[in-house]
């Protein structure tokens, strides 16, 4: 959507199944004002062009060289040396959403913890006011403890969700029939509750739900609400990303309440509020999808990347239908391929009684459909068992995805063999800049001279960051000087 008395840059796709002319139309509702267009272009792909041009940013973006040398004490190289690599942890969490019914089911302990351990998660309903607090003053977070514990046990990161929701439909019944006084009192009870009782444990918070189509707050409070309790959610949690979640922005370009010029105004108000300028305010975005529009997906998170914020898609599903499995892949890989998308939840927590929109499993948890797309993904985008020896140069270098690694070294001459915990990360650490694909040249090196199990290695890393877990502080100068 253009903004008025000024040039905007409107970005959009679509899809066609046959050659045929094209017209761009715009529209105002104002029928008093000119509308000027410039520099139009138009740029046509055939899907395995689209494909092929995924595929070569993944690579880019999510994956790194690791190059391995290996020496004794003498600094002489070691040929022959057999390496081991095993990836313990993803860098990009493909996490799924737990429903309460986890906690006692042990099937579906087993099925999530074999896909999803050391990913991320968000609770369906467990953590959400209505849930927490059915009577007013009577809290009870008994169920939310227990899944996060259950979570924290494997390795799974938890998305807070939500503490507000700006749905009058999704508040209790005490809560919507307050008057705004007691309102705000509870309100306020609320967010301290939850926050003093998460805070550290969760990596992101969707603070009010849905405001881009609902105001419950908003008509109550005052305009300004949405931004209050952002300003207070930081101040309770301040090393934790605060999200704006929020469904069509992705999905639906008809809508024009959550259109990208729509979501980019509200950040802006929330920061525009006093206190709140340096807010990092992360885009959630639902991803409730019938058939995707790829094009315009591209189009919506290139405009939204802009703000430099991190994206998540934090709900994603697509309706039931014979194409639900392929429309899921194709949405997957296009966030997957994106640079500004740093997490990706499936929306699909199971319950007997059958799931909202998607299900990745039947009730025996034998993968449906959408449960293979998910798991291809996650093989496809995990660096599987590897194994190699370097060479005369007493060098191995091997291509993987960013993550976290168990590496182990055997010398065949010696006998000798050490592990060593290894991070490879997409962040350059020489630019300062997190976001930035670190480059090949960017080396860190690690030994443990004075740790005797590593006396006859000395290993350096190349291409990628590598965090030892007890690295020789004196020793890593000592390299790093010479």
């Amino acid at each position: 959507m253009a903004q008025s008395g000024c040039w905007s840059m409107i970005k959009g796709g679509l899809t066609v199944d046959h050659d045929t002319e094209a017209e761009l139309y715009f529209e105002s509702e104002n029928s008093n004002i000119e509308v000027w267009v410039a520099s139009v272009s138009l740029q046509p792909f055939t899907r395995s062009q689209w494909a092929e041009q995924q595929s070569k940013t993944i690579a880019k973006l999510r994956k790194r060289k690791v190059r391995f040398h290996v020496g004794n004490k003498q600094e002489k190289m070691i040929e022959g040396a057999k390496i081991t690599i095993k990836q313990t942890r993803p860098h990009f969490p493909l996490g799924c959403a737990l429903a309460s019914t986890i906690l006692e089911n042990e099937d579906y302990q087993n099925w999530f913890t074999s896909r999803f351990s050391f990913t991320a998660t968000t609770f369906d309903n467990e953590m959400k006011w209505y849930f927490t607090e059915k009577v007013r003053a009577q809290e009870n977070y008994t169920i939310a403890d227990a899944m996060l514990a259950f979570a924290k046990k494997h390795g799974v990161s938890v998305r807070a969700h939500n503490i507000f929701w700006d749905d009058p439909t999704k508040n209790s019944n005490w809560v919507q029939s307050l008057p705004p006084e007691e309102l705000l009192k509870a309100s306020m009870t609320r967010i301290r509750s939850i926050m003093s009782r998460y805070a550290g444990e969760v990596i992101a918070w969707d603070v009010v739900n849905e405001n881009l189509h609902f105001s419950f707050f908003e008509d109550r409070l005052g305009p300004n609400a949405s931004s209050m309790f952002y300003k207070i959610a930081q101040g309770l949690d301040y090393k934790t990303t605060m999200f704006l979640n929020e469904y069509n922005t992705l999905e639906q370009p008809g809508d024009l309440k959550s259109t990208p010029s729509q979501y980019l105004k509200k950040i802006r108000q929330i920061r525009s509020f006093p206190g709140n300028e340096e807010m990092v305010v992360g885009i959630g975005l639902e991803s409730h999808f019938g058939k995707p529009n790829i094009p315009y997906m591209r189009a919506t998170l290139d405009i939204l990347a802009e703000t430099k914020m991190p994206i998540w898609l934090t709900e994603l599903d697509v309706e039931r239908g014979p194409n639900q499995a392929v429309y899921l892949e194709e949405i997957m890989r296009e966030a997957y391929s994106h640079p500004a998308v740093k997490g990706i939840i499936v929306w699909s927590g199971w319950k007997p009684t059958g799931c909202s929109n998607m299900c990745l499993t039947d009730n025996n948890f034998n993968n449906l459909p959408a449960g293979d797309v998910v798991d291809k993904l996650i093989r496809e985008w995990k660096t599987q068992h590897l194994k190699g020896t370097t060479d005369v140069d007493g060098v191995f270098e091997q291509d993987v995805f960013c993550g976290k690694y168990s590496v182990t070294v055997l010398d065949p001459h010696s006998g000798v063999n050490l592990t060593r915990q290894v991070e490879v990360t997409n962040k350059d650490p020489h630019s300062g800049n997190p976001g930035r694909p670190c480059k090949n040249s960017a080396i860190r090196h690690f030994d443990g001279l004075d740790n005797p199990e590593w006396n006859d290695f000395e290993c350096q890393f190349t291409g990628l960051t590598g965090k030892a877990i007890k690295p020789d502080k004196n020793s890593l100068e000592k390299r790093e000087n010479k």
